[in-house]
């Protein structure tokens, strides 16, 4: 079996990209502490707060988002697009890079193209459908394709051939043992362990809409006993509004980096349908209402659609969130015991807790076999 000792991970722009990076990153260095480990990305995506801050070497390249129409910026793709490709190229012959992994977003294209060109392995890692662009492209010189999610190679004929390996997940996530950390973890946020407990997020800006309902719903959760730990997001700056005096907690965080803890203490989530969430949330069984976002091509209804079909979580499309479809729908569903352990049951049945190794394994022997 080959030795990785130089790989460079391309994916940036939001989270959905470098969560699984970072998780594959660490995976990498927990088996060989010595490999060298080079992400790309852009000066404005979300990378550059998060992958300085775990520890790797992160590289800028000149990448630009490739257009979707014809117009100006069509003609100005060409030229842009050989700049970022040989700045990317450098970057590989510096490090001398034995393979890339591209986990999607318009960096991933200079990468693929100047993994093309230098002859390196390249592995193409997805969990959406239908692909990014940037995917798509580097399907053309690639069989090399992992895919996130068990219903992928169904959903779509450009996924028919990839291999499932799951999305990598950190190992506070992957590792976590819920009902061994539930108390610890309902202390942590000064919860009642003996009580449900509803964990709201809408990812790292919140969302209005979530915020709000379940803020408009507070009394009639904590009247049926139901605690709520409420991630509003750090980027958001409108306020929620919490009524005073409720009969059981109802907490509020900007910003939760203990998403373990998060979901130690949980007995049932309300988030949106990204494909991080989905995949972890079914790792650990856990019955979830996903509020899919209310724009874009749907990707997170197929996303979660699958979970949905099995009966390990419901849909609310984001019109009709409000506190009365959370009185009528989802109090009955966290206060009944039975129903939420059949959803955790059908959950767990789509999840895949060790996507890191998988992958891993994927690289080593799309490199083995170039």
């Amino acid at each position: 079996m080959p030795q990785l000792r130089s790989v460079v991970l391309a994916g940036g722009g939001t989270g959905g990209h470098i969560y699984p990076l970072l998780a594959y990153a660490d995976c990498l260095r927990r088996h060989d502490p010595h490999i060298r480990i080079t992400c790309l990305g852009t000066e404005k995506g979300l990378e550059n707060e998060l992958i300085p801050k775990a520890g790797y070497d992160l590289r800028n390249v000149p990448a630009h988002q490739l257009p979707r129409k014809i117009n100006v910026d069509l003609l100005l793709t060409a030229p842009r697009m050989l700049k970022a490709m040989r700045a990317t190229r450098e970057i590989m012959d510096e490090v001398a890079a034995d393979a890339v992994v591209g986990f999607g977003g318009y960096v991933a294209v200079p990468a693929y193209l100047a993994a093309w060109r230098r002859k390196t392995p390249m592995v193409v890692f997805e969990y959406n459908d239908p692909p990014g662009v940037a995917n798509k492209l580097a399907l053309k010189f690639t069989d090399n394709l992992a895919l996130g999610f068990q219903h992928l190679p169904q959903a779509s004929p450009l996924l028919a051939d990839g291999t499932v390996t799951g999305i990598p997940l950190r190992p506070a996530i992957s590792h976590l043992d819920r009902s061994r950390m539930r108390a610890d973890a309902c202390r942590y946020f000064g919860l009642d362990p003996n009580r449900p407990v509803l964990f709201v997020y809408g990812g790292s800006q919140g969302a209005a809409s979530i915020n709000n309902a379940v803020s408009g719903a507070a009394q009639a959760l904590t009247h049926r006993g139901v605690q709520v730990l409420h991630i509003i997001g750090a980027r958001r700056e409108e306020p929620v509004h919490v009524p005073e005096g409720l009969p059981v907690a109802y907490r509020t965080l900007p910003y939760l980096d203990r998403m373990d803890l998060g979901y130690a203490a949980a007995d049932m989530v309300l988030a949106r349908g990204g494909s991080m969430t989905v995949a972890e949330v079914s790792a650990l069984g856990l019955p979830t209402v996903f509020v899919p976002m209310p724009w874009g091509n749907k990707e997170q209804y197929r996303n979660a659609g699958p979970v949905v079909a099995a009966g390990g979580a419901v849909f609310c499309d984001d019109e009709n969130l409000n506190p009365s479809w959370i009185e009528a729908n989802l109090i009955p569903l966290i206060t009944d015991r039975q129903k939420l352990a059949a959803m955790s049951a059908a959950s767990e049945r789509f999840g895949i807790r060790n996507g890191d190794e998988a992958l891993r394994q994927f690289t080593v022997k799309a490199v083995e076999q170039a």
